[in-house]
């Protein structure tokens, strides 16, 4: 539950555009907030050109790959199969990899890569280009996202919960807005989590844990909009949030703008 809304991102170079969505992940789910990331990955399938698998080097087949598989056998677009962390394995295990998920699903392409080494990645794009349509360029050329600054801006806060967290706490975090002045380089946040004790945990001792997550979050916040930033952080309970289509609408993720 990493990615929980479409996030849109553009790559230009001499040879053309390419629109990138990622999507949540396909799952069963357990919450309202899981039932609409699915159907924020359904409806993308059907306006997409191509859909990427994106996997990691295992040849464990779930229930969960044997879903996603049973969806994409029904597009009528190419499908690709990306192979990602290769530099995390032998190549003996990349090629059972793509043994064991070809014999679910058929792929147009199959491509391995390692996004953290940028091994191979060249390939993908000159894969992706041959597959796409012509047309002409929807974004400038400077242009990397069409997402608004404010939940670019909360995806930081929330990624850097994610990764100093306990893994059962941020499936059930998320992170809103407050404030945001650029003018006056002030930012407010609040990360709102569903029990007490997860509050005590991402407040963490004395304070320890909101001031790392803020710390790591500011970093990046400064670098994308190249100015100091004076961020705070604050903690609110909002007990079953992820049930709740007031909350899960105010907390940004809208069935309606799907």
């Amino acid at each position: 539950q990493t990615t929980r809304n479409r996030i849109q991102t553009v790559y230009t170079c001499e040879k053309g555009q390419i629109v990138f969505l990622d999507t949540p992940g396909i799952h069963k789910a357990q919450n309202r907030l899981g039932t609409y990331m699915v159907e924020v990955a359904q409806k993308t399938f059907s306006q997409a050109d191509i859909v990427m698998w994106l996997v990691e080097p295992t040849t464990f087949i779930g229930r969960g790959e044997q879903e996603i598989a049973k969806k994409l056998r029904q597009l009528k677009c190419p499908v690709f199969l990306i192979v990602n962390k290769t530099d995390t394995v032998k190549k003996e295990a990349v090629a059972e990899c793509i043994k064991a998920y070809r014999q679910i699903a058929d792929f147009n392409e199959v491509v391995a890569v390692s996004a953290l080494r940028s091994v191979n990645t060249d390939t993908l794009l000159d894969t992706v280009f041959r597959y796409l349509p012509y047309g002409p360029m929807y974004y400038d050329e400077d242009t990397i996202t069409d997402q608004p600054e404010r939940q670019i801006v909360a995806e930081l806060v929330r990624e850097k919960a994610l990764r100093l967290l306990s893994q059962e706490i941020p499936h059930g975090i998320a992170v809103v807005i407050e404030r945001m002045k650029t003018r006056k380089n002030d930012i407010e946040a609040v990360i709102v989590c569903e029990r007490e004790s997860h509050k005590r945990i991402i407040i963490g001792k004395k304070g320890a844990m909101i001031k790392e997550i803020g710390t790591q979050a500011r970093v990046e916040m400064e670098n994308l909009l190249d100015m100091k930033v004076n961020l705070r952080l604050w903690v609110k309970v909002r007990k079953d949030w992820r049930d709740s289509d007031i909350l899960l609408k105010n907390y940004g993720y809208n069935k309606k703008e799907l």
